[in-house]
């Protein structure tokens, strides 16, 4: 039996690729901030407390896991928050969608013997990498600005996490998916013209529904894909899944380096 674990598995897409990940006979556990609001789907599935804006709940969670891991689903974020700080001190976005996941799986890399799957968003291409001020100190805040830099470090994670991986002549794969666009209510903090850009925008969108936002998540963790790879919708409404290209990024080793360093 393959063994799964959903971070952010309580709702939207994580939900989803729990519920379908258990009806194919896998054992999945629910990684979440609030365990008494989650009702597992059935089958062989736990719903175990994760609050990845706190590293010490990190620790706590990788220290309690015992046996063997197959598939971690890097799939818990936040998107367009207004500024605020986790407990370590980390900008929401960098905090919740990059460093608390950085931790998490270097922690139970002992424990991994299939795939790392990241969830990153297509919004990547359109963010700057600020290693001299990741967590905008220095900096005008921009809610969506600091949203795309988390997903774009979700990318040079997995392509640092991969060199290390092959490095190190480990089988564990380290692949990264995006969902399109999914009406899941992570947008839900968008304000002003860019909530109005986006409501009228919604109809015209084929891919609305989340179960669509979700295949690309379940293929890069089923499927037979190389290290690296990059999965994303593919047909009309985004019910085929495939490999979309995207480009080797600069500044991987060194964001990697400097996540250590902030998390150790």
């Amino acid at each position: 039996m393959t063994t799964y674990l959903i971070t952010g598995a309580g709702s939207g897409l994580g939900a989803i690729a729990a519920r379908e990940l258990a009806a194919r006979g896998g054992r999945v556990v629910l990684a979440v901030r609030d365990p008494a609001r989650v009702t597992p789907p059935p089958g062989d599935t736990e719903v175990r407390r994760l609050d990845l804006a706190d590293l010490a709940s990190v620790r706590e969670f990788a220290g309690g896991w015992s046996g063997a891991l197959d598939v971690l689903i890097n799939n818990a974020g936040v998107m367009a928050v207004p500024y605020a700080k986790t407990a370590d001190g980390f900008e929401t976005h960098m905090g919740v969608n990059h460093f608390g996941p950085f931790l998490l799986t270097n922690l139970l890399l002992p424990h991994l013997t299939g795939r790392v799957v990241t969830v990153s968003s297509n919004l990547a291409r359109m963010g700057r990498l600020r290693l001299d001020d990741l967590n905008w100190a220095h900096r005008r805040y921009s809610a969506l600005g600091a949203y795309n830099q988390s997903k774009l470090a979700n990318l040079l994670f997995t392509q640092e996490l991969q060199r290390r991986l092959t490095e190190s002549g480990s089988a564990v794969r380290a692949v990264v998916a995006h969902p399109g666009v999914a009406r899941t209510g992570i947008d839900r903090h968008f304000g002003g013209v860019q909530a109005i850009a986006l409501k009228a925008l919604y109809p015209l969108i084929t891919q609305k529904r989340p179960e669509y936002g979700a295949l690309p998540i379940l293929f890069a963790a089923t499927e037979d894909v190389p290290g690296n790879a990059y999965v994303g919708p593919g047909g009309r409404n985004g019910e085929q899944p495939r490999l979309v290209q995207r480009k080797a990024h600069a500044g991987a080793r060194e964001l990697w380096e400097m996540s250590t360093r902030l998390t150790s």
